[in-house]
C-alpha cells in the first residue's frame, strides 16, 4: 500500500463500517449513499491490497487483518480529531455511533434517560448496546470493540489503579448498590431472618454473564466453609428474576437492578447472611478517548442517565 497517495477519507470510511456491521449503518453515520459507501469500500481494498471484509449472514464481516488494523485506525483518527478541534462536537450536528457493553439490567436502567437526553438535545448519536459476557472487559475497550464497558469488576479496578498512570483505561463509578437474596414472595424463606444454614441449604439460580459456574457468592461460601447447590446458571438478569417468580429458586442480584427485572412486584428480598462487598458498577475507557469530545458528551450523559434511577 502507497500511504502517501492513501485518501485518508477511506479510514473513516474503515472505521464506521467497523463500529457498525452493516454498510447501511456505516453510511448512514456518514451521511453517503450506501452505493458511494461501497465504492469507498472497495478503494480502501484495492489500496490495501486484499479484503477486509466479508459478507456474513448479519452484515459485514471484518477479516483478521481488519480486527488487527481497527485499533491503530480508530486511535489515529481520534488524535487527528482532537489536534484539528479539540472542542469540536455538536450532538445536534454532528452524527457519531457508540457501542457500549453492559448487562441487560443496567441496559434498562441507563436506556430511558438516555433516549430522553438524546431526543431533547435532537442530538445525532446512534447507541448500540452489546452484551456484557465477561467480569473483564479491559480486552474489549482495548481493541477498540466497545467505547465504553459499564458494570463491576471486581478484579479489574484494583488493578488499574495499582498502574496508576501508566494505565491504558480510564475508569469511573456510576454509583454504588448491594448484593441481596431475592426469591419469590410465597417462598417459605421470605418470612423472618435468612440463615447462612437455610441459605445453603436452598437450591439457587446464578447469574453469570462468563458462563462460570461460580460466581462472588460461591467464592465467599468457600472462604467460610460452605457451598451451596446452583440448579440453573443464565446470563440475564430478565431471565433471572423471572425463573425466580415461577420456582422456589433463590438468586443474589444487585439490589438496584431489581426494578429492571421486570418483576420486581413478584420478589422478596433478604439480607444474605454473608459479608459480601458492596457493588462498584463503573464505566471503562481507554485513554486514547479520553479527550474525544463525544466520548466526553456520552460519559457525562450517563452520569446523568443513572443520578434519578439511584438516588
Amino acid at each position: 500500500m502507497n500511504f502517501r497517495t492513501l485518501d485518508l477519507n477511506l479510514l473513516r470510511v474503515f472505521d464506521a463500517v467497523m463500529a457498525e456491521g452493516s454498510l447501511t449503518r456505516a453510511a448512514a453515520v456518514l451521511s453517503m449513499t450506501q452505493p458511494a459507501l461501497s465504492h469507498a469500500l472497495k478503494r480502501l481494498h484495492d489500496a490495501v491490497g486484499e479484503e477486509l471484509f466479508t459478507r456474513g449472514a448479519r452484515g459485514m464481516v471484518p477479516t483478521a487483518h481488519a480486527q488487527a488494523l481497527w485499533p491503530q485506525v480508530r486511535a489515529a483518527l481520534a488524535a487527528l480529531r482532537q489536534a484539528l478541534a479539540p472542542d469540536s462536537f455538536d450532538p445536534a450536528t454532528d452524527a457519531v455511533s457508540f457501542r457500549v457493553a453492559l448487562a441487560d439490567a443496567t441496559a434498562a436502567l441507563l436506556a430511558p434517560a438516555l433516549v430522553e437526553t438524546i431526543e431533547r438535545e435532537r442530538a445525532l448519536a446512534n447507541l448500540r448496546f452489546v452484551p456484557l459476557t465477561t467480569r473483564d472487559p479491559r480486552p474489549l475497550v482495548e481493541r477498540a470493540e466497545v467505547d465504553i464497558a459499564i458494570g463491576h469488576f471486581p478484579w479489574v479496578i484494583p488493578a488499574l489503579q495499582a498502574q496508576g498512570p501508566e494505565a491504558t483505561l480510564r475508569h469511573a463509578r456510576l454509583y454504588e448498590t448491594e448484593y441481596v437474596c431475592v426469591m419469590r414472595r410465597g417462598h417459605p424463606l421470605a418470612q423472618g431472618p435468612l440463615t447462612l444454614d437455610a441459605f445453603c441449604e436452598a437450591h439457587h439460580l446464578l447469574v453469570s454473564f462468563s458462563g462460570r459456574p461460580h460466581g462472588l457468592v460461591d467464592e465467599a461460601l468457600q472462604a467460610v466453609g460452605r457451598q451451596r447447590r446452583i440448579v440453573l446458571t443464565v446470563n440475564q438478569f430478565f431471565t433471572a428474576g423471572l425463573v425466580v417468580t415461577r420456582s422456589d429458586l433463590l438468586t443474589v442480584l444487585p439490589r438496584h437492578f431489581l426494578p429492571a427485572t421486570g418483576y420486581h412486584d413478584e420478589l422478596a428480598v433478604q439480607p444474605i447472611p454473608l459479608n459480601l462487598a458492596s457493588v462498584q458498577v463503573e464505566m471503562l475507557w481507554h485513554v486514547r478517548q479520553d479527550a474525544n469530545p463525544a466520548l466526553r458528551w456520552l460519559r457525562q450523559r450517563l452520569l446523568e442517565a443513572v443520578a434519578p434511577a439511584t438516588a
